[in-house]
């Protein structure tokens, strides 16, 4: 009864292994439009038998074949363009790191299909809650330590206005006005240029600051100020508030020859504002470590020979204003906007990779659980070349060639009916020893 034992043991083997390929192929091929799914293969180890003190057995004849490992496929699946900007998909190395909704893991993810929950955190089909980096609205520094993405609707609150920058030309051709002629700013001829920008107090409410030069003298000008129409006092900083408009004081600028501004050395003027009352009778305040000092750039003025020219006006403060929508960029940063204008960072989306990903433990809906085999986990914060990037309103389509499953599932096939076939001429062989007489 020894004789075909092993053939029918290595038919068997041979049997199983042929259904356990199918059932990993037959896995790939029904998650093939599966979001982010990683596909695996089945790898096979040829037996031997061992006598009992652990040598090899030397007849050279296999026991047949067993399931070695089924390992998964990490290489990039194609990237399919959505349009949904929480749709996120990774180009290249590294996953998604989401919250469990039940137990609190941490699970890695590829698959991007992301929503907003009643409460703005972005989370998948499953609840679990995508895990990022805040910034500080303050000071722009990235968090240490991840946590649940929220992304906040609330209107941004105003800010006063407490720098602003002009660059402009002042024309050398320019006639210098006379001295027995004082400032005024209904008086156009005593100013030669205007320009005007609007700032904002602390409550958000608008004032237009108008700009006024005036050419004292070949490479020398006068710089005044009016927010609303009343006149404020310019000067270097601390500046001290005149009693009246009339004698409020005033900027002065330098130029070389060659048209460069020579004074004031930093280019910085300081606007203050503590005369000036708005419309609702409220004091300006701009609520920095000096109240009411606003500073005023002037670095990029020059005094050439062309047309007075105004190249750029800007200012830091802002009204409130309600949210109008976000994005996430190539290194996972995710902005804000406001009606305003304005555009917030408030958190940045983290990329996660291990040195040894096939070691990740699969737990299904396309999530997989760190483990000691997979070594440790590793994030990126940028668009390190070392890692992928996120691409907004777009999803990475399963890595799962079909045309290549059909065709092993085909030899897989073949490789099962042969081993049926040596099972089945086995039992011919072993028939035919147990009929002789």
């Amino acid at each position: 009864m020894a004789f075909g034992g092993g053939s029918f043991q290595q038919g068997l083997s041979g049997l199983n292994a042929a259904q356990r390929g199918l059932e990993v192929i037959a896995n790939n091929v029904s998650n093939a439009s599966v979001v982010g799914f990683k596909g695996s293969q089945a790898e096979f180890a040829d037996v031997f038998a061992r006598a009992f003190n652990g040598v090899r057995s030397t007849n050279g004849i296999g026991l047949g074949t067993s399931l070695a490992a089924v390992t998964q496929n990490f290489k990039q699946g194609n990237i399919n363009v959505t349009g949904n900007p929480l749709d996120l998909a990774v180009s290249g190395t590294g996953f998604f790191k989401v919250k469990a909704a039940g137990n609190g893991d941490n699970v890695y993810t590829r698959n991007g299909q992301f929503s907003l929950d009643k409460d703005s955190f972005i989370v998948n089909s499953k609840g679990d809650r995508l895990q990022g980096f805040p910034i500080d609205s303050t000071t722009g520094r990235v968090a240490d330590v991840s946590q649940d993405i929220r992304v906040s609707r609330a209107a941004i609150p105003p800010k006063a206005s407490t720098t602003s920058s002009l660059e402009m030309n002042l024309d050398a051709r320019a006639t210098a006005i006379s001295g027995a002629i004082p400032f005024d700013p209904a008086n156009l001829n005593s100013y030669t240029n205007t320009t005007s920008m609007t700032v904002y107090d602390e409550l958000g409410e608008e004032h237009i600051m108008s700009v006024y030069t005036r050419k004292e003298s070949t490479n020398n000008w006068s710089v005044y100020a009016t927010v609303d129409g009343t006149q404020v006092d310019v000067g270097l900083s601390p500046v001290t508030p005149t009693v009246a408009p009339a004698q409020s004081a005033a900027g002065a600028l330098a130029f070389g020859t060659d048209g460069r501004l020579t004074t004031p050395t930093n280019a910085s003027f300081v606007v203050d504002l503590s005369r000036f009352v708005t419309a609702s009778g409220r004091a300006f305040s701009t609520t920095t470590a000096t109240p009411n000092q606003y500073s005023f750039d002037l670095s990029s003025t020059t005094q050439y020979g062309s047309s007075f020219a105004v190249q750029n006006l800007s200012q830091n403060g802002y009204e409130a204003s309600p949210f109008t929508g976000f994005d996430i960029g190539a290194d996972g940063m995710l902005a804000v906007s406001y009606a305003n204008g304005q555009i917030v960072r408030q958190a940045q989306i983290g990329l996660y990779r291990f040195p040894n990903p096939e070691a990740l433990q699969a737990v299904g809906a396309n999530g997989w659980l760190a483990t000691e085999a997979a070594g440790a986990e590793l994030v990126s914060l940028s668009e390190d070349t070392a890692f992928g990037i996120i691409q907004s309103g777009a999803l990475e389509d399963s890595n799962i060639d079909l045309t290549a499953e059909l065709v092993a599932m085909i030899s897989a096939q073949r490789v099962y009916q042969a081993n049926s076939q040596s099972i089945k001429t086995q039992d011919s062989l072993l028939q035919t020893i147990t009929n002789l007489r």
